[in-house]
């Protein structure tokens, strides 16, 4: 099992859209949103391309916005960690 643990920007929530895209996905098995963090568990990965996207919306103004960061690792093997960062959000 993956996981992709999507620390949310301060200020920012998950809409309830971009749940329901998520959910519709059959490569993903749960999700998962606890205080400013989104899991999102999938059975496996491949070799094949997967592109997610997070719908946010801002809910309070925050000044001096820090990057957040996105982990992707496997459950039972934790160790080989990949992370990246993000900064903005799109419209």
């Amino acid at each position: 099992m993956v996981i992709i643990e999507v620390s949310l920007l301060s200020g920012f929530i998950m809409t309830s859209r971009s749940r329901t895209l998520l959910d519709n996905r059959t490569i993903v098995k749960k999700i998962e949103v606890k205080a400013n963090v989104v899991y999102i568990y999938l059975e496996k990965l491949n070799d094949e391309s997967q592109t997610f996207i997070l719908q946010l919306e801002q809910v309070i103004q925050v000044k001096n916005l820090k990057p957040a960061s996105i982990k992707i690792y496997d459950y039972y093997q934790p160790g080989g960690l990949h992370i990246s960062y993000y900064s903005g959000v799109g419209s």
